[in-house]
């Protein structure tokens, strides 16, 4: 939850009238900005629950038993990428609005172990200063162990992330070198993965159940519902840069655009209307050489050409 900054009562009572004033209009404004900010919060999880709920209708609803295999296979694997992203979007609105007890350790499942045949690559992680505050030299008492899968055309391996613990026997101190950042917190796809599953998507045209397949041959099959859970967490990691892309293109003094009209299910009613993929791209002559998509429900005028 958002918190107000704790003012020392000892302080108070140096202040001024006028001050005094001035702080509790600090005050008021800063809990009207968040109460903002929490109404703004709430409604976008009331959203994104909505619309995960309308997915999951969609997904194991009876209307989707009426398509062939192939179009069903590709309608799940759509649905599946947009349900990861909404519960990645969700747990990010969430964060820090509900915070569970200490003793309550959220519940997670077991994660099988990778196959012990694929080749492991060692990456250790010391800590930069092995000396104590104290003047000590610390000793090794152990070390972390996580694995994350990676692959290269062809072949996969698996990253062995090595982070030793150091300790002072005069002043008990524990060091470690910290978890390196990924893209997907406490998953095991490396970028290295995650690039070849989206790449082969989006720019090789590739269907996940052929990745599949693909990956199968590789050594190791991974679930195409796996595979749209990670495009779908990749999305949302990735759209900050895709707003800041779209900034930078409709700042350009030439851009292009172009739109493709789509038809657009209308939650609960059962009916389309036109919707509008528009293709924003820099100029010929502009340095930056970009395109990026955008989605709109609608072709007023006030959706194109402009930053949102």
């Amino acid at each position: 939850m958002l918190q107000t900054p704790r003012i020392d009562p000892a302080k108070l009572a140096s202040l001024d009238e006028g001050a005094l004033r001035e702080l509790a209009g600090q005050l008021i404004e800063r809990i009207d900005r968040d109460a903002r900010e929490i109404h703004w919060r709430d409604a976008k999880i009331e959203k994104l629950t909505f619309e995960m709920a309308q997915l999951r209708r969609v997904k194991f609803g009876v209307k989707s038993e009426q398509l062939d295999a192939q179009q069903k296979t590709l309608l799940e694997e759509a649905v599946d990428a947009d349900i990861a992203a909404i519960e990645a979007r969700l747990a990010e609105l969430k964060a820090g609005a509900e915070q569970k007890p200490a003793d309550e350790p959220a519940a997670r499942p077991k994660r099988a172990p990778l196959p012990a045949h694929l080749p492991r690559v060692d990456r250790r992680h010391e800590p930069e200063n092995t000396t104590c505050v104290c003047g000590c030299a610390m000793k090794r008492i152990g070390e972390d162990v996580s694995e994350k899968l990676d692959y290269t055309p062809g072949a996969f391996t698996v990253e062995r992330h090595i982070r030793g613990k150091r300790t002072c026997s005069d002043c008990r101190t524990l060091v470690q070198a910290p978890v390196p950042a990924e893209i997907i917190d406490k998953g095991i796809p490396t970028s290295g993965l995650l690039a070849q599953a989206l790449v082969a998507k989006h720019a090789d045209h590739l269907p996940l159940y052929r990745q599949e397949a693909i990956f199968g041959r590789a050594g190791l099959s991974i679930p195409r519902s796996t595979l749209a859970a990670w495009i779908g967490v990749c999305g949302v990691r990735l759209q900050p840069l895709v707003d800041a892309l779209k900034v930078q293109i409709l700042n350009c003094a030439v851009v292009h655009a172009d739109e493709t009209p789509v038809a657009m299910l209308a939650p609960g009613t059962g009916k389309t209307h036109r919707a509008y993929l528009w293709a924003y791209a820099s100029g010929l002559f502009e340095p930056l050489k970009a395109v990026v998509y955008d989605f709109n429900a609608s072709r007023a005028a006030t959706r194109p050409y402009l930053p949102r």
